[in-house]
């Protein structure tokens, strides 16, 4: 869900009613018409897709595009007038204050510009009070889910805010939810901080770290990125990371960029090829630190490039009934019979066979506006998002499906930039609140 719905929902070109011939196994007709039955387990015949466990070597211990807000620039203010018929000690006086003014001003800028600075290269080295392994548990939460998407709060790239106090708190919840996160960059410390929060903590946890590229800044945003994911590791090592992510709906923003549909034609491949360097260097980055983890990709469910998925350990496929403008009484199954069709399938096609999760899936909660608090046929609610919660995970959990629910938490940013359902996924409000909903009670081991 990393592109820009700035537009109204009902204007979205709807990418799930549009999956590429290339990637087309089944009608799209009878995916959205299978209710919301999800297989309690997976099939026995020899023609069934496979549910055998990925990551299954990982202990059992996801902007997203990070857009920068475009905050004011501090100007100088001329605060006192100089009046020509002041006599010479008055205007030495005037003169003084000015200066004390000017000097207060000059220092106040300065404070903040260093403040930023300092954000923006370490993020904030704010105080922990007491022992972060010792909280306090919440009986409503129940670590049901196989694992739930996260973008700590303050990492939007350039302008980097985020404090480790706010990460431990958010894996402390997070903890007693799943064993698993995702994240979607390694911009602003994301990486360090979350691996220090799990340290900390010493919770049973593991995160897919992850690197957001850009195809047209010449690598800029992937260096930055690849140095702090670098130091991440020199520093807190891989006990706690499952894999590193290349890429979140690359191929699907580049085709938009560049007007192609298919994923898999000159245009898409052309798309490949940039992601492929990336994903190539992030190899040789880690074998030169002597470092073996797994690497994946991210994409939109019905947009993942052949050339792409068949270089990776793993791909995350986004699969979200609410854009696909599914009702809430069949999205569970249409969500799990899409990922099966279109994303399991497609890996069992290639000649490595990579491991297939779904990257995103959920129900947002609230509109800004009226004309986008409805998909068609359901409306974004707390008591849809229940139902969500109540007829897809632990289903899931029982077929051996592995998926990253979205999202942790509301993210306001996204309702200042974006409007509509954007930023109203969250289990939790933004002030870290459990939405009014029953967190589902069943073991996410499976």
């Amino acid at each position: 869900m990393s592109r820009d719905l700035a537009t109204p929902s009902s204007d979205l070109q709807d990418y799930y009613d549009h999956v590429p011939p290339a990637h087309r196994l089944s009608d799209y007709s009878t995916l959205s018409g299978q209710g919301q039955n999800i297989p309690l387990q997976a099939a026995a015949s020899s023609s069934a897709v496979n549910l055998a466990e990925p990551y299954s070597d990982i202990p059992s211990a996801r902007t997203r595009l990070h857009f920068g807000d475009r905050r004011g620039e501090f100007v100088d203010s001329p605060y006192v007038e100089e009046k020509s018929r002041l006599g010479n000690r008055k205007k030495w006086v005037l003169g003084g204050l000015i200066a004390i003014i000017v000097a207060i001003i000059v220092a106040i800028i300065l404070g903040v510009v260093l403040s930023r600075k300092n954000s923006s290269s370490s993020s904030s080295d704010d105080s922990i009070s007491g022992d972060p392994s010792q909280f306090t548990k919440d009986s409503s939460l129940k670590q049901s889910f196989w694992g739930i998407a996260y973008t700590p709060e303050g990492t939007l790239y350039p302008d980097c805010g985020a404090k480790l106090s706010d990460v431990v708190t958010d894996i402390q919840l997070l903890s007693q939810l799943t064993t698993r996160i995702r994240v979607y960059g390694a911009d602003c410390n994301t990486t360090a901080l979350v691996l220090n929060a799990i340290q900390l903590t010493k919770v049973n946890m593991t995160v897919y770290i992850a690197n957001y590229p850009e195809a047209t800044d010449n690598g800029e945003a992937y260096d930055r990125q690849k140095s702090a994911i670098q130091s991440a590791i020199q520093t807190f090592g891989t006990d706690h990371i499952a894999g590193v992510t290349v890429g979140n709906e690359f191929i699907l923003d580049y085709l938009d960029d560049n007007g192609g549909t298919d994923p898999n034609s000159d245009i898409g491949n052309t798309g490949a090829q940039i992601l492929l360097g990336f994903i190539n260097d992030t190899r040789s980055m880690l074998s030169d630190m002597s470092v073996s983890l797994k690497i994946g990709n991210a994409d939109a469910g019905s947009y993942f490039n052949d050339l792409v998925l068949e270089d990776v350990d793993y791909g995350m496929a986004n699969v979200h009934p609410w854009f696909a403008n599914v009702s809430i009484e069949q999205a569970a199954g249409w969500t799990w019979n899409f990922f099966e069709t279109i994303d399991v399938a497609l890996a069992k096609s290639l000649s490595n066979d990579p491991e297939m999760s779904i990257a995103e899936t959920g129900w947002p909660t609230n509109s800004t506006d009226a004309g986008n608090e409805s998909n068609g046929p359901s409306t974004a609610s707390e008591t849809n998002l229940q139902t969500f919660l109540n007829t897809f995970v632990c289903q899931a959990n029982a077929n051996g499906t592995e998926y990253f629910f979205f999202e942790y938490f509301d993210e306001t940013w996204k309702t200042e930039k974006y409007g509509g359902v954007e930023g109203y996924w969250g289990l939790f409000y933004s002030n870290r609140t459990l939405k009014n909903i029953e967190i589902p009670d069943c073991s996410s081991s499976s």
